[in-house]
């Protein structure tokens, strides 16, 4: 795959990356269409009120803005644009602290044989729950940011986080799980291989594994965290008002936000289902590699996933995740690093009177794919474009799932025009 190349594929058959093959490809335009048929109520309307219920009860809670950008719709002849800033999540620059605190009170009103709707804060950090349960060691592996919101959590809650990170991440993502009172170090491993280590951790210390991806037997936890991603994606949905989107762009790492999220919306908009897709980068693509293989097999990117969208590199699937956006998602996007940066330039620097969202790495992911899209400079874009029928009347919505959780990088990319088409 050249450096510069988009790849795109869809659920119901393949595009691929160039003019020519989209052309000549199955070639109806995706539509808004009906929910498809299977389960996906673990993560539709009602658990997601379930969870914002949770979240709404710890201290600092607020709905995380959803920034409309007029100016930017207008010059790109779209009905509307808008991005859901997750970095004014709970302090802690990223949206995983909402899948981090739900789990752990999950499986803290397991442990008590309570329903986590009887479990508010207040009531989790009361002296008696604590005598009940003791002192609980969480462990996971993380990019850095399901790791802060564990750490996070964990301290919240007076109990203790154990977290490793693959090779050649950032120290300051380090250092600020460390603040958190977490027990925390980078690994030679990569990502996957860290997981690995974090799960043998578990069975060697007795802690307990709070990993955001979920393998054959390893799915009730990871479950819980999709569940907990969903409160944002309601509070969107409720920000929206009576606005329906038409097209909605996720990122994937191992497909578990997104999967989450393509089923709520789903579930959600019923016979309005918006088109969706799904971004990752090319250097870690194994849920595009998953769609485009369409052979009921998850397929796996290894080596060391080298990729500034830190965030979105994981090369195993999520197997959840994948059932949820293998029954929801319409479109899988494998593309290099030169587009999330646009997606961080162009919300740090936006037009006319729209708000300035500052957006990470892979918090700006898919926003660049959308920018891409609608400039239409390149005929696979206007290709694509086409194919996910974005017109006049298009309503987009992005997920902004970071800030800028690596400041020096953001300023590079930024400042200085770092990884420039």
């Amino acid at each position: 795959m050249k450096d510069t190349a988009i790849q795109w594929v869809f659920r119901h058959g393949e595009y691929g990356a160039g003019a020519a093959e989209a052309k000549a490809g199955a070639g109806a335009e995706v539509k808004c269409g009906s929910a498809p048929s299977g389960e996906i109520s673990q993560f539709g309307r009602e658990a997601a009120e379930k969870a914002s219920r949770f979240h709404q009860s710890f201290p600092g809670y607020a709905p995380t803005p959803l920034v409309k950008l007029s100016a930017l719709a207008d010059a790109f002849g779209v009905a509307g644009i808008y991005v859901k800033d997750e970095s004014k999540r709970f302090g802690l620059n990223a949206f995983k602290g909402l899948g981090g605190s739900y789990c752990l009170g999950r499986y803290i009103a397991d442990r008590l044989g309570m329903d986590i709707d009887e479990l508010p804060f207040e009531k989790m950090v009361s002296d008696e729950v604590r005598e009940k349960l003791g002192e609980i060691t969480f462990v996971t592996a993380t990019d850095g940011n399901h790791g802060r919101g564990i750490a996070w959590t964990a301290h919240m809650l007076g109990q203790k986080a154990v977290v490793y990170m693959p090779k050649g991440s950032v120290e300051e993502r380090l250092e600020n799980i460390r603040k958190l009172g977490a027990d925390a170090e980078i690994t030679e491993l990569n990502y996957d291989q860290t997981v690995a280590f974090a799960a043998e951790c578990e069975k060697n210390y007795g802690w307990v594994l709070v990993q955001d991806t979920a393998w054959e037997g390893y799915e009730t936890i990871p479950g819980w965290i999709m569940e907990g991603y969903t409160t944002m994606a309601l509070e969107a949905a409720r920000q929206l008002e009576e606005v329906k989107p038409t097209h909605i762009f996720l990122q994937a790492g191992v497909g578990a936000m997104s999967g989450a999220l393509a089923a709520f919306f789903t579930d959600y908009y019923q016979g309005e289902k918006p088109v969706i897709t799904i971004v990752e980068p090319d250097r870690a693509d194994c849920i595009f590699r998953t769609a485009k293989a369409a052979d009921g097999k998850l397929h796996t990117v290894d080596g060391d996933l080298c990729t500034i969208m830190a965030g979105l590199a994981c090369g195993v699937p999520c197997t959840i995740g994948w059932e949820m956006l293998s029954k929801c998602a319409d479109c899988f996007v494998s593309m290099p690093d030169w587009v999330a940066a646009q997606g961080m330039r162009v919300l740090g620097n936006p037009m006319g009177d729209d708000e300035r969202v500052v957006s990470g790495e892979s918090g700006a992911a898919t926003f660049g794919l959308v920018t891409e899209l609608l400039r239409g400079m390149s005929e696979d874009m206007a290709a694509l474009k086409k194919q996910l029928g974005i017109t006049k009347d298009s309503r987009i919505l992005c997920i902004s799932t970071e800030g800028d959780t690596d400041k020096e990088n953001y300023r590079r990319i930024v400042w200085d025009g770092a990884y420039n088409s």
